[in-house]
């Protein structure tokens, strides 16, 4: 932070410079009306059209504005005055390139090369080479003179400052999305979960409780000795049955444990935070051992109190070794999800032979080169019974909030299928739905 003695200097500094520059009414009219309307237009696209309107409006200049887009990091066409004449979204031609000053080109434009603020560079979402933001083509101009060529690259300059400001304002923001998203995680994953950690201590504590009550009993019938033979059997039995509850307890507890250590690790990440994006940390692992069985096992005692039963044959090969690189952490998250939702949806149907049945089940299929040529794919799945989800509806099945009108009545914010959706393209792989004979499938597929 700079005193108010520094702020002085600079913006005398700034006066000094204005009157060297000594724009035009003209030149100064086109520099307000991008300042105002710059901040009138909230839209990206809105502020890149701004960006060379400006030369069409006040000079008849044609331009292009050459931008780095955030997803590629490679500098393409945003915005253009001339209909027809260049694609949108395709790269510079050869002879137009970064450089230190302006420049002519052959087919008699002026490249001015728009540049971000150098402190603030590495806060940007991307990577960007010697600063460069964009580029600014104005045409045709075999030579404009230097007076209207200064005007331009400072022109440039107030567009590159603008540019970064907006991608930083655009990073915020979709950082503090990501946060408010991950919190809902934390919520539906961690702190919910973690209540029942009260119902296995309850536990506990009564059989540990039984236990107390056991031991002051037989003390005082065995120091008046009135504890024989079979009445020392039945202590033993009672014991032996108390012991067996702690141990099932405890086994509980382990696991449950174990299951809030992962979803632990994987949410608190710092990379997650320090990016503001679910980042990956991905090991080779069995998906049926490590991933699906400890999620279905925890929505077990939900499932069966919804009188819903489970088909755990894994597409038929029960004890086949699907060995996949994925994060554990957020893929055990995708199938908690799908298991919580089987919980909240699952209906019964009636069979064609009249059978009436409600359950899920779950599975995997090689897709062969789905991703490409040589590049198969595994679909992974959860079924459950059900009336099929509107056609209107399933496109928007996995935006985020969005809730289905089968959702309405039921629990839930609209964030967990995003989230599946979120993580499963992290991994390279693809998400969706199909309706099928008797309910809903939802999927994702990973390349294998």
């Amino acid at each position: 932070m700079h005193d108010m003695k520094y702020i002085l200097e600079r913006t005398e500094g700034k006066k000094r410079d204005y009157q060297r520059y000594n724009f035009t009414q003209q030149e100064n009219d086109a520099l307000k009306t991008f300042f105002d309307l710059a901040q009138e237009f909230d839209s990206i696209e809105d502020f890149y059209n701004l960006c060379v309107a400006i030369p069409k409006s006040f000079f008849n200049l044609e331009a292009c504005l050459y931008v780095v887009d955030p997803k590629t990091n490679k500098l393409e066409l945003m915005a253009k005055t001339e209909d027809g004449k260049y694609e949108l979204k395709t790269p510079p031609p050869d002879f137009i390139k970064p450089a230190e000053k302006p420049y002519y080109t052959e087919r008699d434009s002026l490249v001015l090369t728009i540049r971000g603020k150098e402190p603030l560079i590495e806060k940007l979402p991307f990577e960007v080479k010697d600063d460069v933001l964009g580029l600014l083509e104005i045409y045709p101009v075999k030579d404009i003179g230097e007076h209207r060529e200064l005007f331009f690259q400072k022109y440039a300059n107030r567009i590159g400052f603008n540019i970064h400001n907006r991608f930083l304002v655009e990073k915020n923001i979709e950082h503090l999305n990501f946060i408010r998203s991950l919190v809902v995680d934390i919520e539906h994953n961690i702190i919910v979960p973690n209540m029942v950690y009260k119902l296995f201590l309850r536990g506990l504590r009564r059989k540990i409780e039984k236990n107390i009550e056991m031991e002051k009993e037989f003390f005082e019938k065995s120091t008046a000795g009135k504890c024989d033979e079979a009445c020392m059997r039945n202590y033993l039995k009672e014991l032996a049955d108390i012991n067996q509850g702690l141990t099932g307890e405890l086994e509980n507890i382990e696991k449950h444990y174990k299951n809030m250590s992962l979803f632990i690790e994987t949410l608190f990440r710092k990379s997650h935070f320090d990016q503001g994006r679910l980042t990956l940390r991905t090991k080779p692992c069995n998906m049926k051992k490590d991933v699906v069985q400890p999620q279905l096992e925890r929505y077990l005692e939900q499932l069966k109190k919804m009188g819903i039963s489970v088909d755990d044959r894994f597409s038929g090969i029960p004890d086949a070794e699907v060995i996949t690189v994925v994060d554990v952490g957020l893929m055990a998250q995708v199938y908690a999800n799908l298991f919580s939702n089987a919980v909240k949806y699952t209906q019964e149907i009636v069979t064609a032979s009249g059978e009436r049945k409600k359950y899920i089940s779950y599975g995997h299929e090689i897709i062969k080169d789905f991703f490409g040529p040589g590049r198969d794919g595994v679909k992974f799945n959860v079924f459950s019974t059900g009336p099929h989800i509107p056609p209107e509806e399933r496109d928007k099945l996995f935006d985020e909030k969005y809730r289905g009108s089968n959702a309405l009545d039921k629990p839930g914010t609209g964030h967990g299928l995003s989230f599946i959706k979120n993580a499963v393209e992290i991994h390279g792989g693809v998400v969706g739905y199909e309706p099928t004979e008797y309910g809903n499938n939802f999927y994702f597929i990973l390349p294998k």
